[in-house]
C-alpha cells in the first residue's frame, strides 16, 4: 500500500517540527514537505500534489483559508486539514467554506490527528470531532449557514448599499486582512479603514466583522479568494 505523502505549513518551527515527527511515526504516512509561511506552503502544494496538507490556519504572507480555497479552486486533489490555537465555531464554518476536509485545535493528540488523516484520506470530512462523507457534510455545512444567517440581524428597510470603497474594503475583510493591511494595500490611514468598517457593520445590521462576511458570502455578494502571486 501506498504510503500517504503530507506537508506540514505552520509558521512555528518548534511546532511544525513536532507534527511532522509524531506523523512520521505511523507507517502509513510519510511527511514529503515542510513550509513556514502561506505562499511557499502553496507552491509546495501546487509542486508536490501531496495526499493530505496540514495548514496553520493563521500564516504570514496567505492565511489557511487562502491557502484551502486555492488549492479547491486549482481542483488540485490534496485535502487539506486546518489547524488552530484558538477555536470557535465561526472560525470551523469559515474553514468548511473553503473548502477545507478537516478542522482541529492545535491541542489535538498525535493518535486523534492521525485518525482524522485517514478519516480524511478516505474521503470523509472531519469538523469538531464529527466525521461526516461528502453528502452529510454538505447537509451539516447548509444548516451551519441557515443558522448563521438567522443569527444575524437582516439589514433595515431601505437597504442601503455599500459603496465602491466599502466594497473595497469588505473584500479585503474577507480575504483575511487586517486593518492595517487594508490601509496599507488601499492608500489609507487606518482610522478611515475602521470608519468603513463601521459603515459596513451599520449597514449590514451585524456586529461584527465575522457576521459582515457570512453576510455578504452568504449572498454571493463576495467570494473568498486572494491576491494573485506575481508570475515569475
Amino acid at each position: 500500500m501506498d504510503k500517504i505523502t503530507i506537508v506540514v505549513i505552520d509558521d512555528h518551527p518548534l511546532f511544525r517540527q513536532g507534527v511532522a515527527d509524531a506523523l512520521s511515526l505511523s507507517p502509513r504516512i510519510r511527511v514529503i514537505g515542510q513550509a513556514s509561511d502561506g505562499k511557499l506552503g502553496l507552491e509546495m502544494i501546487e509542486s508536490l500534489r501531496p495526499n493530505i496538507a496540514i495548514v496553520d490556519v493563521n500564516l504570514p504572507g496567505m492565511n489557511g483559508q487562502q491557502i484551502t480555497h486555492e488549492v479547491t479552486t486549482e481542483r488540485i486533489s490534496t485535502r487539506v486539514i486546518l489547524m488552530t490555537a484558538y477555536d470557535d465555531g465561526e472560525q470551523m464554518l469559515h474553514a468548511a467554506i473553503a473548502g477545507a476536509a478537516g478542522y482541529c485545535t492545535k491541542d489535538i493528540q498525535p493518535d486523534h490527528l492521525t485518525e482524522l488523516i485517514f478519516q480524511v484520506v478516505e474521503g470523509n470530512y472531519v469538523m469538531a470531532d464529527e466525521v461526516m462523507s461528502e453528502k452529510n457534510f454538505a447537509h451539516w455545512l447548509g444548516h451551519q449557514l441557515d443558522s448563521a444567517r438567522r443569527s444575524y440581524s437582516e439589514p433595515g428597510s431601505p437597504f442601503h448599499p455599500l459603496s465602491d470603497r466599502e466594497m473595497e474594503v469588505l473584500t479585503l475583510v474577507v480575504d483575511g486582512k487586517s486593518n492595517k493591511e487594508i490601509a496599507s494595500l488601499l492608500g489609507i490611514s487606518h482610522q478611515t479603514v475602521k470608519n468603513h468598517i463601521t459603515s459596513i457593520l451599520r449597514k449590514f445590521g451585524v456586529e461584527d466583522r465575522t457576521q459582515a462576511v457570512v453576510y455578504a458570502l452568504k449572498r454571493g455578494w463576495v467570494k473568498l479568494k486572494y491576491e494573485k502571486r506575481s508570475q515569475e
